[in-house]
């Protein structure tokens, strides 16, 4: 095992004396090919190309003598701190950090990111990180080959976002370039590179409403404390439809479980309540209705929460065919034709409902033979008048969901 190994981050700037020591005394050193390039190594150490650092910390722990991994930016933020410190090596290591890339984007773009949320996208995490961007207003991308700006650009078709694009950040090829997202794709960006995404209701560019923060990343909305409000938080009664009451959507929202890096469509999204509820819990979110109506007050309802959603006027289940996939489905209205044309795409969950048993046992049938695990509740709720003890009103409803097995949770 390495006697010694030691991490250093490298931002461009001249190396410090800490780092300079640990390289003269390295037996071995890795890193990407411009770090190895640097004159501070010492001729005669072993040298290692990194790729893949599990296998560069499979050679390093075999080796006997004093390790050097040479990393850019922070190498404990999203870096290869993490690897090496896997317990299968049994590495201890020292780091030695330099500025991170994503604070060195930030300060060339002259924003402050305590408000931004933070992603890796790698061609697996691509479309988590793309629905991140579009829940979020100021979001930092570190890229990868195969999911960098010209992918994040395709996959944010619909949503409207400036790109700060940072390539080579430190070296004397640092170029930084704003873009619209729908151009991202016309360009061809070098490696390493940092996108910022900024933009949406409320997005960062405009001066900060709070003079300072108090947590790092989304700050938890507080319109309004609670999830499954009461209709006067959406203009009363008069504006919740069929299926939209506090109580069923409680309990459509426990079954989907909306979360950040989801995409989940609400279709027949109404007064927009299921849409900035689940907006809320940090998903992204596009709301489909036929109603241009519905589409303003559920735009209103989500500007009122200060959350982010794409609304998208047509009827279902036509209209979903050119939407991005989705995770997790709410139908609040077509019925079994469009609870099948949503299964038919394969989410991992499904949340419907339906007024009669007759409706229910047709969906749920439709779910079954689609392949997923399915649950149905008859849910009954009563408003009491609690001055009188009187019943106010009554709702009975058949609550439907569906789980698809062979999805990662």
């Amino acid at each position: 095992m390495a006697d010694r190994v030691t991490v250093i981050g490298w931002d461009g700037t001249p190396l410090t004396a800490a780092a300079r020591s640990a390289l003269s005394a390295a037996t071995l050193v890795a890193g990407a090919a411009h770090h190895l390039a640097l004159d501070e190594l010492p001729a005669r150490a072993e040298r290692i190309r990194l790729g893949s650092v599990a296998l560069a910390a499979r050679r390093i722990a075999a080796h006997r003598g004093t390790a050097v991994v040479l990393a850019d930016g922070d190498p404990g933020f999203f870096g290869v701190v993490r690897t090496l410190r896997a317990p299968e090596f049994g590495l201890e290591v020292e780091v030695v950090p330099a500025v991170s890339s994503v604070a060195q984007a930030f300060a060339r773009a002259g924003m402050p990111w305590d408000d931004a949320e933070v992603v890796v996208a790698h061609r697996r995490t691509l479309r988590r990180a793309v629905n991140v961007c579009r829940a979020h207003t100021k979001v930092a991308v570190l890229t990868s080959p195969g999911a960098g700006p010209a992918e994040l650009g395709l996959l944010m078709e619909g949503v409207h976002r400036t790109f700060v694009i940072c390539e080579e950040l430190g070296t004397d090829r640092e170029q930084v370039s704003v873009v619209t997202s729908d151009k991202a794709a016309d360009h061809t960006w070098r490696d390493p590179n940092v996108v910022i995404v900024i933009g949406g209701s409320g997005g960062s560019g405009t001066p900060a409403s709070r003079d300072t923060g108090w947590i790092a990343g989304r700050e938890p909305v507080t319109a309004s404390r609670g999830w499954a409000l009461p209709a006067a938080e959406y203009g009363g009664d008069i504006w919740l439809g069929e299926g939209e009451g506090d109580r069923l959507r409680a309990a459509q929202l426990a079954r989907i479980g909306p979360r950040v890096g989801d995409l989940v469509w609400d279709i027949g999204s109404g007064s927009g309540a299921f849409t900035a509820e689940a907006a809320r819990f940090g998903a992204a979110v596009i709301a489909v209705d036929r109603d241009p109506d519905a589409l303003g007050r559920t735009t209103a309802a989500v500007r009122r929460f200060g959350v982010q959603a794409q609304t998208v006027h047509g009827t279902a289940p036509h209209i979903l065919e050119d939407l991005p996939e989705p995770d997790v489905v709410r139908v609040g209205g077509g019925g079994a034709a469009v609870v099948s044309a949503v299964a038919d795409r394969r989410p991992e969950r499904i949340v419907t409902h339906a007024a009669t048993r007759d409706a229910a046992e047709l969906i749920g049938r439709d779910l079954s033979e689609h392949g997923y695990a399915v649950e149905c509740a008859l849910l009954q709720s009563v408003e009491l008048d609690t001055r009188a003890w009187r019943e106010e009103k009554r709702t009975v409803v058949f609550l439907l969901s569906g789980r698809l097995p062979d999805r990662s949770p």
